[in-house]
């Protein structure tokens, strides 16, 4: 699930098409029987690998018409990195991506097919689906299909066994990981290699000081990054740093996790599927998390961060030229809408959770459930840091400045200055 440099090439402009052999695969498959769908991948890790196949198989056993899919799995990373210039080539008809402002970018470039169509009869998404899946024009352009709240997790035994109760506030938070230094532990698993772990870190703080709408006005440009309310987030993160692992720069998400799940560690603030992914399964039911701590009361724990992810239709797509494709693919996403799919995903998959209604609960893990309660008791949802600004400013200026910010944290106000001024220039240029 790396998302190394995000997006690296979504500011290189409507003519950049050139794309490295591996996602040039995409888009090359048989789509234009009308029966074929064409689909690109970026579920490359082997869980959710194996429980798109599952749903995907069982799409083709129940259509009546003879229709199938034809996947096109691509690395997670390269998938990511490049998925502008694939959507501007010759693109899947169907693909994977993200819910709100990410998917919004690409609709407002008129890169994504309209599916308001298949909205009209979609049943069991909430009104904020909707919201998530809708662009500025007001259409409809993903197909959602499971989310993940971050939150800060634990193993339930390392917590019984020293006795640790989880922190409601922050002063609570850093005394938690005072006493874990005692014990031996390092206190939160740490790491940005991969240029986005850090950033649910900052979204919490800056979520839990100033609040949502803050936090979402500053992701969409409208705020300064040289406001005193931003210095106060660095702030607090650099009173955290002492207690994260060293050299966070240098480690990716799954060895945090294997530090975690060796014990190593006692926290660490992540997605619901990435310490899963590293747990064995005798130790799945050993995972535990608790909401993000307080830190300003007039704010509390209203935000979850909880990232949607789902399906659209690639509007450059050879295959949606031909009418027979086009409603093969839309038929596909009608399916992938029902509750009866996300079933057989999540039958697989137990690290996320299903966003529809319709969807079947009672086989989910108490981990699961709890995850539910955590998103379903907010009062208001983000989708992570680089899903709620623009592609550019993520990938060249939050990246690196959030590394930066990891070794030098001591000049916040360089830090804010130098973020401050690229982003009025990313903000300030066409899409």
């Amino acid at each position: 699930m790396s998302r190394r440099n995000l997006l690296r090439g979504a500011a290189a402009g409507a003519g950049a098409v050139a794309l490295p052999s591996l996602l040039a695969a995409c888009g090359s498959g048989p789509g234009g029987d009308g029966k074929t769908i064409t689909l690109g991948s970026n579920s490359s890790d082997p869980v959710p690998k194996k429980a798109f196949a599952d749903a995907f198989s069982a799409y083709g056993k129940q259509s009546k018409d003879g229709r199938k899919i034809k996947v096109n799995t691509v690395d997670h990373n390269t998938f990511q990195e490049n998925i502008n210039r694939y959507l501007q080539g010759k693109p899947d008809s169907v693909f994977m991506w993200f819910a709100g402002y990410r998917m919004q970018f690409f609709a407002k470039k008129g890169l994504l097919h309209d599916i308001s169509d298949n909205w009209a009869g979609y049943q069991g998404f909430s009104p904020a689906l909707k919201a998530q899946s809708t662009g500025e024009d007001g259409k409809q352009y993903l197909t959602p299909y499971y989310y993940y709240p971050w939150a800060v997790f634990h193993r339930k035994s390392v917590f019984e066994q020293h006795g640790y109760q989880a922190p409601k506030t922050l002063d609570e938070y850093i005394a938690l990981a005072k006493q874990m230094q005692k014990d031996k532990l390092v206190p939160i698993a740490f790491c940005d290699k991969d240029g986005w772990p850090a950033m649910g870190t900052f979204d919490y703080i800056n979520m839990r000081s100033n609040g949502y709408e803050f936090h979402k006005n500053l992701m969409a440009g409208k705020e300064a990054w040289t406001d005193k309310r931003v210095k106060d987030v660095f702030d607090t993160w650099r009173s955290i740093l002492p207690y994260c692992q060293p050299g966070a720069n240098g480690r990716t998400w799954q060895e945090a996790a294997t530090s975690l799940q060796k014990k190593q560690a006692g926290m660490a603030v992540f997605g619901l599927p990435h310490p899963g992914a590293q747990f064995p399964k005798g130790e799945q039911a050993d995972i535990d998390f608790f909401p993000f701590p307080v830190i300003n009361p007039e704010h509390g724990q209203d935000a979850v961060e909880a990232p949607i992810d789902g399906f659209l239709l690639a509007k450059k797509s050879k295959d949606l030229k031909n009418d027979k494709s086009l409603e093969s693919a839309k038929d596909l996403l009608k399916w992938l809408a029902t509750g009866k799919a996300e079933d057989i995903y999540l039958a697989s998959d137990p690290n996320n959770i299903a966003v529809s209604e319709q969807a079947d609960i009672s086989k989910y893990s108490p981990l699961q459930k709890k995850a539910v309660e955590l998103v379903s008791g907010a009062k208001q949802i983000s989708q992570f840091l680089d899903r709620d600004t623009r592609p550019d400013f993520s990938s060249t200026v939050m990246i690196p400045a959030i590394q930066t910010f990891i070794n030098k944290p001591k000049d916040v106000d360089g830090l804010v200055n130098s973020i401050e001024r690229q982003k009025k220039t990313i903000f300030a240029s066409e899409d």
